[in-house]
């Protein structure tokens, strides 16, 4: 249900109701509805710092003063050099200029509105610095993305950089990737990605990290059981070449002891043959 909100004209008519809404899906199909939320995402990650930078859609932006009738409604639109604040529609005559860039999603029932009456208002009324139309099916625009930038006060296409439509609004990139228009970073070669991902991102490096800390804890005990282990056996190594030593320092002390023995009997049988000789 449509949600009015009042914009007096002039001092002297009453202010005119301006419906904030028409009661209509944000978007035609699932796919459609993803790619915007997934653009607003990252568009307002990005410029999450910057108080003067707008972003928005699926909103009534009315750009006729006293003319509830005279408003389009961007799928997403980034506005620079206005305040970042909330706004239940938007007045361009309020806000002193209108959208800097304005992403289209494409559907069979939004086409011709996109390729003529959007295309048209946005650049002859709106003076849209850049216009970029997306068909996430592939089913009814020719290349599937497409981008316009003003030049002396009429669209020309933005020409493809390796692949990618560069925004000059932006400073970013523009591709697509499956269903999705995604946005990269020239300067770092990065996809931009939106906050799940990043969570996603996040989370999987948390688990890498904690896999890692509990790999390094299973190593360090196990360098630990190797080094007890190690101890252990040069203790026991230890304890052989003791006991080899004392056994080789009593086998020699016995057989020192039976030379000894067998010297002492010859000596004796010696003796013996000599007084059994002198008897003789």
């Amino acid at each position: 249900m449509a949600t009015p909100s009042s914009y007096p004209t002039t001092k002297d008519t009453p202010p005119v109701e301006y419906p904030t809404g028409d009661g209509q899906p944000m978007a035609e199909t699932p796919i459609h509805r993803d790619n915007m939320i997934a653009m607003l995402d990252v568009l307002r990650a990005r410029y999450a710092a910057d108080p003067m930078v707008y972003i928005s859609g699926n909103m009534f932006l009315y750009y006729v003063p006293g003319k509830k009738r005279r408003h389009v409604s961007p799928d997403v639109f980034l506005v620079r050099d206005i305040p970042n604040k909330d706004r239940d529609a938007y007045f361009v005559w309020e806000e002193g200029k209108g959208p800097d860039v304005v992403f289209e999603y494409t559907s069979k029932s939004t086409r011709n509105e996109d390729l003529k009456v959007k295309y048209n208002l946005y650049q002859d009324v709106l003076k849209v610095s850049e216009y970029f139309l997306f068909d996430p099916k592939q089913e009814y625009l020719t290349p599937s993305l497409q981008g316009f930038r003003l030049r002396s006060g009429r669209y020309v296409p933005i020409e493809p950089v390796e692949g990618r439509l560069p925004s000059e609004v932006l400073g970013l990139h523009l591709e697509r990737e499956g269903v999705f228009m995604r946005l990269h970073d020239p300067a770092t070669g990065q996809k931009l990605l939106t906050s799940w991902e990043s969570l996603s991102v996040t989370e999987a490096a948390l688990r890498k990290t904690e896999a890692e800390k509990r790999q390094a804890e299973r190593e360090k005990r196990q360098a630990e059981a190797e080094k007890r282990q190690a101890e252990a056996e040069k203790r026991q190594a230890e304890q052989e070449r003791l006991l080899m030593a004392k056994a080789l320092s009593e086998a020699k002390a016995a057989q020192l002891a039976a030379q000894a023995d067998r010297e002492r009997i010859q000596r004796e049988l010696e003796e013996l043959r000599r007084k059994l000789k002198a008897t003789d």
